[in-house]
């Protein structure tokens, strides 16, 4: 599998805290047989200086291709997600949050299974493999258990995360799935959507995980999950 370009999608939301944190580990990170990087960050109408940081970071490295765009309202993380994928132009791209959850030096390990098996999507897993997760909620983990099992009962695949952030996936199918989920619900949607494409690829890998606490900037709650279970349901039957 020839990949020349992995596009790195970055939606921000008042992040001008740690933008540049995750900036300089996507910047760091070397990835497999050459491939190129390509960042795509969409400011979802940040209240605080997150767009000043990101355009400070820009001129401070100028051989780092990063693109900004910006929402003329608060759309929420699926707008600005879809938004980024209409921009992109890698043969891959995977989502990346703006904070310090997940760590870009793992990009490799969702990308072995596109050289290996010509994979279509990649799913990181934080309920796989011996990597370190930080201990926090107990109901959160039980609460995306659930919407993990509701949603495979609804695709019929076997994933052991679909909450995940980490979705690597072939920039050709990502363009053709219409998402109309403009929060967490892009989540069930872009699952049940890429599990209706015939003879599809999906892996999923085991990943490392540094969860925030509110205190720290997390922004999911629990009218997200249930909008999710909504969400299962909805896109299991519809487009």
């Amino acid at each position: 599998m020839n990949i020349k370009k992995l596009s790195i999608l970055i939606p921000a939301y008042n992040e001008g805290r740690t933008i540049h944190l995750i900036l300089d580990k996507v910047k760091e990170v070397e990835l497999i047989n050459g491939i190129e990087k390509e960042v795509i960050i969409v400011n979802d109408c940040s209240s605080d200086d997150t767009v000043l940081k990101i355009e400070e970071y820009m001129r401070s490295n100028p051989d780092f291709k990063i693109q900004l765009f910006s929402q003329d309202f608060n759309k929420g993380k699926g707008a600005a997600i879809n938004r980024a994928i209409q921009e992109c132009t890698g043969d891959y791209m995977i989502i990346q949050d703006a904070d310090l959850e997940y760590d870009p030096e793992e990009y490799n390990l969702l990308l072995k299974p596109v050289f290996k098996d010509n994979a279509d999507a990649v799913y990181g897993s934080r309920f796989m493999g011996h990597h370190p997760h930080r201990i926090l909620f107990y109901w959160h983990s039980i609460g995306n258990k659930f919407l993990t099992s509701l949603s495979n009962v609804m695709t019929n695949l076997n994933l052991s995360d679909m909450e995940t952030c980490y979705k690597l996936i072939r920039v050709s199918i990502a363009k053709n799935i219409v998402i109309k989920e403009n929060r967490f619900g892009i989540e069930p949607e872009i699952t049940a959507k890429l599990a209706r494409i015939p003879k599809v690829k999906i892996y999923e890998v085991g990943i490392s995980y540094y969860g925030r606490t509110y205190d720290e900037g997390k922004k999911i709650g629990w009218k997200d999950g249930f909008r999710a279970i909504y969400c299962i349901f909805k896109y299991r039957f519809s487009k």
